[in-house]
C-alpha cells in the first residue's frame, strides 16, 4: 500500500476521488462514506489531505486514506444498516464516523481510546462534521482499554483496530458475532507488522488470513501512550 503515499489533494473530495481511481476504494459505500466525512475536521487541515498518516498527538497517528479506505473495504459487506461495529483506538473519531455513515440510520458505530483527551476531540470533530451521528446515538464514544474490547455493545458485526497487537485480544475475538469480521495490525513495535482479517463463522470457527505488510503504533496501555507523547 505504500505507493499510494505521495499523494496531496487540495481538498477531502479530490483526495477521496484518487483512491477511487487508484482503485484502493472498489465499493460506491466507502467512496459515499469517505466523501461524507470530511478528513480535514478530524487532523490538521493543512496536511489532511496528504496520503500519509498524520500526528494528533499523545503518540498516537490518524492512519493514511488509503488504509482507512482498505480497511473500510475489507469491512464494507459488514457495515450494513442495523449491524454494530467496534474501533479500537478511535483517535480522532474519523473512522468512528465513516462507519456510522457505513451502519445506517439504525446502526451503531463504537469508538473506543483509552486516552480521555482523544475521546473529547472526537466528540468534537464528530460533531463539528456529521452531529446527527451524535444526536441520534449512531456514534458511541468511551474511554476504556481496547485490547478488552467494550462488552456493553457486543457483539460487534465488524471489529477495526487501529493499532499493532503482539498477540490476538481474545476478548475482541470473543465479542465478534458470528458471521463477524475483524481487522487488525499484528506484531512487535518497531518489526515487521502485518494486517489480519479474522472471520467467524456462523458456527463460532475462526478463520484468521494475513493480508499485506503495514506499520502501526502499538496496542498498548495509557500510561505507556502517556508517556509517548
Amino acid at each position: 500500500m505504500a505507493m499510494y503515499g505521495r499523494y496531496h489533494g487540495r481538498s477531502n473530495e479530490e483526495l477521496v476521488q484518487h483512491l477511487k481511481r487508484s482503485r484502493v476504494i472498489k465499493s460506491d459505500r466507502v467512496f459515499e462514506a469517505m466523501n461524507s466525512v470530511d478528513r480535514g475536521k478530524y487532523t490538521q487541515p493543512s496536511h489532511a489531505y496528504i496520503d500519509a498518516p498524520q500526528g494528533i498527538g499523545y503518540g498516537v497517528t490518524i492512519s493514511a486514506p488509503h488504509m482507512h479506505a482498505y480497511a473500510l473495504e475489507l469491512l464494507e459487506e459488514k457495515l450494513h444498516n442495523g449491524a454494530r461495529a467496534l474501533d479500537v483506538g478511535s483517535g480522532s473519531g474519523y473512522l468512528t464516523a465513516c462507519m456510522a455513515i457505513m451502519l445506517g440510520t439504525h446502526g451503531l458505530a463504537v469508538g473506543i481510546d483509552h486516552i480521555p483527551e482523544l475521546r473529547t476531540m472526537a466528540e468534537e470533530n464528530i460533531r463539528h462534521d456529521h452531529p446527527e451521528l451524535l444526536r441520534n446515538g449512531r456514534v458511541e464514544l468511551v474511554v476504556g482499554d481496547g485490547r478488552l474490547g467494550y462488552p456493553d455493545r457486543a457483539p460487534y458485526n465488524a471489529i477495526h483496530v487501529g493499532a499493532a497487537a503482539k498477540e490476538l485480544p481474545q476478548a475482541l475475538i470473543d465479542q465478534l458475532a458470528p458471521g463477524g469480521r475483524l481487522v487488525l495490525p499484528m506484531g512487535a513495535e518497531n518489526s515487521d507488522q502485518t494486517l489480519v482479517q479474522i472471520d467467524k463463522t456462523m458456527d463460532g470457527k475462526i478463520k484468521q488470513r494475513p493480508l499485506i505488510g503495514v506499520m502501526f503504533v502499538p496496542l498498548t496501555d495509557r500510561e505507556r501512550q502517556y508517556r509517548r507523547s
